[in-house]
């Protein structure tokens, strides 16, 4: 047993960060993206959200899981049933287990391993923050590489969009790389989420900020995927435009 390991094994769960890692057919990135997650530090375990991949992704998980002392875990769905079904299934999940923390990331890449110890210490004890966000925009920067800017247009269109409609105040709305503190997942009723794709995560936020939790954008820089095919598609685009003016008419008559 490695040392980090043995140091991983002492912890109690609460002290704990559930990383969170939906895939469909990642098989590419997760050989990679697992131990440059769990490498990082011990208080990091891994969960693979595995929506039933053609590619094998679950399965290669599976012989993984001998290499890292418990800390790499998965949860195998039935089929693609969509970003925010995968990431309750996962919130669900480490709730259940007593984790401390729980935090959204892709597997590709996009979202660097080393931004997440930025979003861990942001939320460590002694911290007032309850929600880390990993944001490309924050403090009028844009910090993405290797975009098309057809691509960055209708990300930064978006996060104003959804700022403006839903009057939330950060300035990567839609961003998926956030942590937070398992109280913050425990207050949301999960059967009331309307959203599924893009508007997941906007949704996501707007919902812990009405609920008082202290939010914080955390600067990451955002790398386009380096294999596999990228999830997003015109239907999560078009989902995002008209939800956010749902949620924001739940928001007013205070049903939210």
């Amino acid at each position: 047993m490695t040392d980090i390991e043995v140091r991983a094994e002492a912890l109690p769960l609460a002290e704990r960060v559930l990383v969170a890692i939906p895939t469909y057919n990642e098989r590419e990135n997760v050989p990679r993206i697992v131990p440059a997650v769990l490498e990082l530090d011990p208080r990091i375990e891994v969960l693979v959200v595995d929506d039933n991949s053609p590619d094998g992704t679950g399965d290669l998980v599976r012989e993984m899981q001998s290499e890292w002392g418990g800390r790499l875990h998965l949860l195998s769905r039935e089929g693609k049933q969509g970003l925010g079904r995968a990431y309750i299934a996962g919130f669900t999940w480490g709730l259940e287990r007593g984790y401390g923390r729980i935090c959204e990331m892709d597997a590709d890449f996009s979202h660097r391993p080393e931004d997440l110890l930025r979003l861990i210490a942001a939320t460590d004890p002694g911290e007032p923050v309850d929600v880390a966000i990993g944001s490309r925009y924050v403090n009028g920067t844009v910090n993405v590489v290797n975009w098309p800017m057809s691509r960055l247009v209708i990300s930064i269109f978006g996060s104003w969009y959804a700022r403006t409609i839903t009057r939330l105040p950060v300035m990567d709305a839609t961003g998926g790389f956030n942590l937070f503190r398992a109280d913050v997942l425990r207050s949301i009723d999960f059967g009331r989420i309307e959203s599924n794709g893009y508007s997941f995560q906007i949704e996501l936020k707007l919902r812990a900020w009405r609920k008082g939790f202290e939010i914080r954008e955390v600067p990451i820089i955002f790398v386009e995927r380096e294999s596999g095919e990228s999830k997003m598609s015109k239907k999560i685009v078009r989902e995002a435009v008209w939800k956010v003016w749902k949620l924001r008419f739940l928001d007013l008559t205070g049903r939210l």
